[in-house]
């Protein structure tokens, strides 16, 4: 079962479900896709149980300082295992989707630490937890307010790959820790405009450290979410943050606050403020670490946990004001301005 505080998936319901109506795939894969969106689903309408809970569980976090993984097999069974198959230091473990999970959560972490000083996911060191071959969500990868959850693509679905090795989706994730820890009051909740400000948020995050890692200025990088788990022959991402509503056969993000569908997925959503920090990494120029990055993690710190599109362009810019210049602030201001915030 997911956290009270957060539970998060890379995948939305609304495209599982799409993928399980689809001709191509036979029952028992249409069966697998269906209850991976039930699980989304259910997910995305848990709620903060209590913010002094949320607040409790950042006072109790381990302050070690380091980087500290660990990495349980749940061998396609729901429920968590209790014995590690890898941890921090330890050899390559010989179990692929487990060795990726502790390189990709390792890329995450030392990006954050490297480029933004925070020291994991809460910033005092919290124990990246992942668990692969997990039963919960097939067809699907997760934050659930504690740890990190990986399932298996189908063989016969949608989904090609590892979703443990898609560093885009695990820092995608694990992004969605770094909001529930640094969003005053629990972090942003999960539904309406807010709902997609936190899936927008870890798509950018995500898409920032990608290309850190692979060394793409905003001019070469793709600018796609999930490329690598994606069947080619249904479309080449989960999400695209230049051309929303573009990366797969029934994408229907929007890009403009024009076309926002009220009552819509989170992940629907998501498009109009991931095209602005598209917009706006592209009017700054250079590496989307550089500034774009920079200015959104400190944005995320003067959100509240019901922000608006409206109030998530006010903290980018006042974000953008403490950092830069009067050049980056004029930047800024013209992406929200292009998606009609």
């Amino acid at each position: 079962m997911c956290s009270p505080i957060r539970c998060c998936h890379i995948v939305s319901s609304s495209m599982l479900s799409k993928f399980s109506q689809h001709p191509d795939f036979d029952a028992k894969t249409r069966a697998a896709l269906m209850q991976s969106a039930i699980a989304a689903a259910f997910a995305r309408g848990e709620r903060v149980a209590s913010r002094f809970m949320a607040m409790e569980l950042a006072r109790t976090t381990p302050n070690n300082g380091k980087k500290d993984r660990i990495v349980y097999d749940a061998a396609g069974k729901s429920r968590q295992p209790s014995t590690p198959v890898r941890k921090e230091g330890d050899p390559k473990s010989g179990n692929a989707a487990a060795d990726a999970a502790y390189d990709s959560t390792g890329a995450t972490y030392d990006y954050y630490m490297d480029f933004l000083k925070r020291n994991s996911v809460d910033g005092h060191g919290l124990a990246l937890k992942s668990t692969v071959h997990s039963g919960k969500a097939p067809d699907n990868a997760f934050w659930d307010g504690k740890q990190m959850m990986f399932g298996d693509a189908t063989a016969t679905g949608p989904f090609v790959g590892s979703f443990a090795a898609a560093l885009d989706v695990v820092a995608h994730e694990l992004t969605h820790g770094v909001t529930q820890y640094t969003v005053p009051g629990g972090g942003l909740e999960y539904e309406d405009e807010s709902g997609a400000l936190n899936e927008s948020w870890s798509d950018c995050m995500g898409c920032v450290v990608k290309q850190n890692a692979l060394k793409q200025d905003v001019k070469t990088a793709d600018w796609l979410i999930g490329p690598t788990i994606m069947n080619p022959k249904y479309g080449k991402a989960l999400r695209s943050m230049k051309d929303p509503g573009h990366a797969w056969e029934q994408d229907d993000q929007p890009a403009v606050y024009s076309k926002y569908v009220q009552g819509g997925d989170v992940h629907t959503n998501s498009g109009i403020p991931n095209h602005a920090f598209y917009l706006a990494a592209s009017n700054l120029g250079g590496n989307s670490w550089d500034k774009a990055g920079p200015i959104w993690y400190k944005a995320l710190s003067l959100l509240t946990s019901r922000a608006t599109f409206a109030e998530a362009k006010a903290a980018t810019i006042a974000a953008t004001k403490a950092l830069y210049s009067d050049s980056e602030v004029e930047a800024v201001t013209a992406a929200w301005k292009a998606v009609g915030v």
